[in-house]
């Protein structure tokens, strides 16, 4: 017979699952194994300034600057802070926003959290591994999705695929 303390147990845990399912960035955040935690000296270090604003600080990059924009060879887009595979080529698409836009990330790649930043509620879009700022995800994208994950290029690098 179960005691009351594994039956509470046992409700705690399928709960924690339950929402874990309902919302893929907390799925996410608890898919990815071996977070990169790096003091603020480490990061600096390793990034430009440009990379450490927007990755660390939450900057935005200037429109139409990356150039990453108009990569349209076959690969993935990773992160410029810890190299973890983000966005898939078959996903990008030109937003004519000045960013690299995409509809869908790669599987257990990126969490987002709510911004309030500017007056305005958005999304912010956080690579999984080392939680560096990557741009923000809108509902004014294409279909299948109909996502726009607007990511600063300068937060990124692009892996080609092999031939």
């Amino acid at each position: 017979m179960a005691t009351r303390r594994q039956i509470l147990n046992s409700a705690l845990w399928g709960t924690i699952l339950a929402v874990t399912m309902q919302f893929p960035s907390v799925r996410a955040a608890f898919a990815v194994t071996g977070k990169i935690k790096r003091s603020d000296a480490e990061w600096r270090k390793m990034l430009s300034e440009q990379q450490y604003d927007v990755l660390r600080q939450e900057g935005t990059e200037t429109a139409f600057t990356s150039d990453l924009l108009h990569e349209e060879r076959a690969g993935n887009f990773t992160c410029a802070g810890c190299d973890l595979p983000l966005f898939s080529s078959k996903t990008k698409f030109d937003s004519g926003t000045g960013w690299p836009s995409f509809w869908a990330p790669l599987d257990n790649a990126v969490i987002t959290k709510t911004d309030n930043s500017y007056g305005m509620a958005r999304t912010a879009v956080e690579c999984a591994r080392c939680d560096g700022h990557l741009g923000h995800v809108f509902n004014d994208g294409p279909q299948p999705t109909g996502l726009r994950y607007c990511m600063n290029g300068v937060a990124m690098k692009f892996a080609a695929a092999a031939a």
